[in-house]
């Protein structure tokens, strides 16, 4: 898929969940926007062997029992993420294909040197995720996360909980 072509089915989803949250849900409850805006790449999943990817964002606390069903014409699909454990990188400025890659393979570098060197999981499925903190208009002081999924079960200090999202 061209970086356009990337962009523009990106903004696509993005329109449906900014939908879902400005009350396009079975009881027209509108929902604060949260942070991150986590987008999750699955290499070879999409057409012609493409990346495919998925958006989500999380429910706040007041939804997290019971959230809004989404209108059926939005195609959004509820998700309760599993207690799992991640490795972060953070990053300024805008998250583009020019330097998402690029993040992921110095996160890839750090966890080579490091005591998780043979701990990534390939359970979730995604070759890893971009968290996106920043307000699309903020200009200046973005943060963004470039995230990859590690089995921690033995490793110390890794609280488990569940989050619900779509």
């Amino acid at each position: 898929m061209a970086v356009q072509e990337f962009y523009n089915h990106f903004c696509f989803l993005c329109r449906w969940l900014f939908q879902y949250i400005q009350g396009a849900n079975l009881n027209f409850s509108r929902i604060a926007m949260t942070a991150p805006v986590l987008t999750s790449i699955v290499p070879g999943a999409g057409p012609l062997h493409s990346s495919a990817y998925f958006i989500r964002f999380y429910l706040p606390v007041k939804f997290q029992a019971s959230p809004p069903l989404p209108l059926p014409e939005l195609n959004l699909k509820p998700y309760v993420w599993d207690s799992h454990c991640i490795a972060v990188r953070k990053f300024s400025g805008f998250a583009r294909d020019s330097n998402i890659v690029e993040e992921a393979e110095k996160l890839g570098i750090s966890l080579s040197r490091s005591p998780w060197a043979n701990s990534t999981s390939s359970a979730s499925g995604y070759a890893y995720s971009i968290a996106q903190y920043s307000s699309p208009f903020r200009i200046i002081g973005r943060v963004n996360e470039v995230w990859v999924d590690i089995n921690a079960s033995e490793l110390d200090g890794c609280k488990l909980s569940g989050v619900a999202a779509y």
